[in-house]
């Protein structure tokens, strides 16, 4: 259970003092490419880049600068406004060009630039995460800072360090992990490899922003000790990682809004951690001028409702002094400095490299994917397999690069999964396919329609108008399902009187997934199920060409239709000797999931194609774990997440071993859906009269399942390989306030293949602190040929062996036996060892006192 909590101790969280531990407690990251067959793999040798510093004389530049500023100029750096030449991206803050300050453009892109040009599609940061592997971080940080300067763009959105908390989460994809230490390590390397080209990154959302429902209202009640160990840990490393900016949260934290959150924004970020970037809001997140500003948030965005007049306003009749405006400049000044922006320093921008783009996609799609069960020989596909192939599923044929929001992006070219399987495949392959599910919809049937009229695919000129009005004759009582495809502004359409598409509130109007809310061709979508009666039904459409001009289509799919599909799928499956059935979820940010199950038919979908035929891979296109009641039923069950551009193509590689899947899952699937941290309890998730209690205290994720003895679906680290490995000769020791892990991974199979080895630090007798029962304390990535071993040796550190004390408001050295486990997943660990961590090395402190 979590700590006791008082409002004042909550508010207090803060103060924290980082001692005992280091700044963000990462294990310094492999190097960057496997040693396959090495005696050793070890940290030794290792050199952290140096952060980003500021440029010499940076201090007197921005000081002098600030004297030359007018108000109006000052307040004009504090807040965001219209582009006049925009480029497609989030935001906008102009310059003082008198002064030589130069505009900042700022985009989001936790998965690639997003703006109106092409940019790379990489795998969804959880996709990255699974890969286990701090280099290959550094690697996807640093395409996107390269490209995001060559797209014209100063400042990057990203990454998202929330952790993920509910498998609900509309927004899990675009984060990296429930666990608080592999998000930390990832973190870092993501920022280090953005900054390293020239970008600013902004790490987001600061803080408890672990959700969709209710995200613009809800109060996160958390303890100082859940905090500091579980989402803050983040949050820290990107700090010592130098990230240029933070995002607030659109949340409130312990009572106060999180952009006007002066414990979080200027005790605990600032002053203990010494964050010295800018502080910028979430868009729309701002809620007051002097509260806001003097807590510490220095950029307003997208807009000036709050910054603006509001702020000269303020300044005008003494609620917010000149100091208080001249210091969120000076910060915003000063990184732009950092970076090199002010006085023309920074470098020439780089052009874009597509290909190199490309690569580093494949390879990460790749690297992350989770092989999650393979009975039978299932995969990889080969003999008879690869020969005779059925592939089915909508998303089976049109590439699902990426989820919905501000994390989408527009690649140069995606492939879908069945071009790539039918090229890996050959000439001499049989390779079909079946729809199984229609998700975009067929054509209205001509013969229901009175007066006729081809809806399928209208034009509307420029400064037009087009309009129907008719009958649609139903010849049986069904569920419909009518899509509207679109170009430009959405077309009106009734049926019976009632607008079937009207303008959604919020952020849904503009985010509707990655994959449902947008054609094959392009055009935008929106779909209504409804139920309908046997007869005519009265229909009107109306579409307007605006400025320049648009193309729109009405479908739809039945009952009929889709039991139609269903068959063929059967069929198809039946024909081949093996089957890839691609299953979807199309997650968004500004919604949260409403199931854990697949949506639609598709379970139906799954169900049938396994019984007709054993030898079926599932591939899932989600965004996070996932119930499977059919999966006894299947082959093989392979998790890509949202793997990007090159996602198909590093696909059909792990299908037919051409690459041994070398994912590990970042987060628990659960059984059931009545099975996991935030189950039955409303308060935990989604909040009770906008009010959320993190109840579970440092048990999120796989701690939870282990303190609650609760067994998963699978477990936090697993992941099967084509090859098999054992370990043996674990050996801990304590060295200077941390210990030492050495054990030996040796590759026991038939094959080259990639394992993830994990160790586990059970708790601490001398600490009267919640603790749990294991807690991730370090990993290596390895890939090992065939009969070949290499002794693994990582260093617990001593932040992975601290608690945090609320009490003390600091970080407490668990000191005595400690219980080290290895294996290759929380809840497989064959190998385990005790060491006595010494109580001198905690310095003497009482512990947990």
């Amino acid at each position: 259970m979590s700590e006791a909590l008082s409002r004042r101790t909550a508010l207090r969280l803060l103060g924290a003092a980082t001692a005992a531990a280091g700044a963000a407690g990462c294990v310094p990251p492999a190097p960057p490419a496997d040693r396959a067959g090495a005696p050793e793999v070890a940290e030794a040798g290792f050199r952290e880049a140096p952060v980003r510093a500021a440029r010499p004389g940076a201090a007197a530049r921005v000081e002098a600068l600030l004297d030359k500023l007018t108000l109006d100029e000052k307040i004009g750096l504090l807040h965001g406004d219209r582009d006049p030449k925009n480029l497609g991206q989030a935001g906008y803050v102009p310059g003082v060009p008198r002064l030589g300050v130069p505009p900042l453009r700022l985009a989001d892109g936790p998965a690639g630039v997003r703006v109106d040009a092409h940019a790379t599609a990489l795998p969804a940061p959880v996709l990255l995460a699974s890969a286990f592997d701090p280099a290959l971080a550094r690697a996807y940080g640093r395409l996107i800072g390269r490209e995001g300067r060559a797209l014209g763009q100063d400042v990057l959105l990203s990454p998202m360090v929330n952790l993920i908390r509910t498998p609900y989460a509309g927004r899990n994809f675009e984060t990296f992990a429930e666990d608080p230490k592999l998000t930390a390590d990832l973190v870092g390397e993501v920022i280090r490899g953005i900054q390293d080209e020239g970008l600013i990154a902004t790490v987001k959302h600061f803080a408890a922003n672990n959700q969709e429902q209710g995200r613009a209202s809800v109060d996160v009640i958390a303890g100082e000790q859940t905090l500091h160990e579980t989402e803050l840990r983040g949050f820290e490393a990107a700090v010592t990682a130098g990230c240029g900016s933070v995002m607030g949260a659109y949340n409130k934290v312990n009572g106060t809004w999180a952009c006007e959150n002066k414990d979080l924004l200027d005790q605990l970020l600032r002053r203990r951690w010494g964050f010295d970037g800018w502080v910028v809001s979430d868009w729309d997140a701002t809620h007051s001028t002097a509260a806001a500003l003097t807590a510490g948030l220095d950029m307003e965005m997208p807009g000036g409702a709050h910054y603006g007049t509001g702020l000269r306003r303020a300044v005008a009749d003494g609620t917010v002094p000149v100091a208080d405006v001249d210091r969120a400049v000076r910060r915003v000044l000063a990184t732009m400095d950092r970076f090199g922006l002010i006085g023309g320093a920074a470098p020439a921008r780089p052009r874009r490299d597509p290909a190199a783009g490309a690569a580093l996609a494949r390879r990460v799609a790749v690297a992350g994917a989770v092989l999650l069960r393979n009975e039978r020989g299932t995969l990889p596909l080969a003999g008879p397999a690869a020969r005779s192939l059925a592939v089915i599923g909508p998303t089976g044929q049109v590439p699902f690069v990426s989820g919905g929001g501000s994390a989408h992006v527009v690649p140069d070219r995606a492939a879908g999964p069945l071009e790539a399987i039918r090229a890996r495949a050959g000439k001499g392959a049989t390779v079909s396919y079946a729809l199984g599910e229609d998700v975009y919809g067929r054509p209205l049937p001509g013969a229901g329609l009175a007066p006729a009229a081809a809806l399928d695919d209208r034009s509307v000129a420029a400064g037009r108008a087009w309009a129907y009005e008719g009958t649609l004759t139903v010849p049986a009582d069904d569920e419909w399902t009518l899509l509207v495809h679109y170009s430009g502004r959405r077309p009106s359409v009734t049926l019976d009187g009632q607008e079937l598409f009207p303008v959604q509130p919020g952020v849904a109007e503009f985010f509707a997934g990655g994959l449902l809310g947008t054609a094959p061709d392009g055009l935008t979508v929106r779909r209504r199920t409804l139920r309908l009666t046997k007869g005519a039904h009265r229909l009107t459409v109306r579409a307007e060409g605006g400025t320049g001009g648009q193309r729109f289509r009405l479908r739809h799919t039945t009952g009929a239709t889709r039991a139609d599909d269903l068959a063929a799928a059967v069929r198809t499956a039946k024909a081949a000797h093996s089957c890839v059935l691609f299953a979807y979820e199309d997650a968004t940010e500004g919604r949260d999931r409403t199931t854990l199950a697949l949506p639609g038919g598709q379970q139906r979908l799954i169900e049938a194609v396994t019984a007709a035929n054993p030898r079926t891979t599932v591939v899932l296109n989600t965004s996070s774990s996932t119930t499977m009641p059919w999966l006894k039923a299947t082959g093989a069950v392979l998790q890509m997440y949202y793997p990007g551009q090159e996602g198909a193509a590093a696909t059909a590689a792990v299908l037919f071993g051409d690459e041994d899947p070398g994912g590990r899952l970042t987060q628990t699937f659960p059984a059931a859906e009545n099975l996991h941290p935030v189950a039955g309890d409303p308060v935990r998730y989604p909040g009770v009269a906008g009010r959320q209690e993190y109840s579970e205290g440092i048990h999120v994720g796989h701690r939870w399942y282990d303190a609650q003895r609760v067994a998963p679906l699978f477990p936090f680290g697993h992941g099967l390989s084509y090859t098999a490995f054992g370990y043996e000769g674990l050996a801990v020791r304590a060295e200077r306030g941390a210990l030492t892990v050495e054990f030996t991974v040796r590759n026991t199979g038939r094959r080259r293949g990639t394992e993830v080895a994990q160790v586990y630090l059970g708790p601490s007798a001398a600490l009267r602190l919640d603790q749990p029962v294991r807690a991730l304390a370090g990993y290596r990535r390895l890939t090992l040929d065939p009969g070949r071993a290499a002794r693994v040796k990582l260093t617990v550190d001593a932040r992975s062996l601290s608690s945090w004390d609320p009490a003390g408001h600091a970080w407490v050295l668990g000191t005595g036996p400690r219980e080290v486990f290895v294996g290759r997943s929380s809840r497989e660990l064959p190998l385990r060892a005790k060491a006595v961590v010494p109580a001198a090395a905690a310095g003497g402190r009482p512990a947990g006192r």
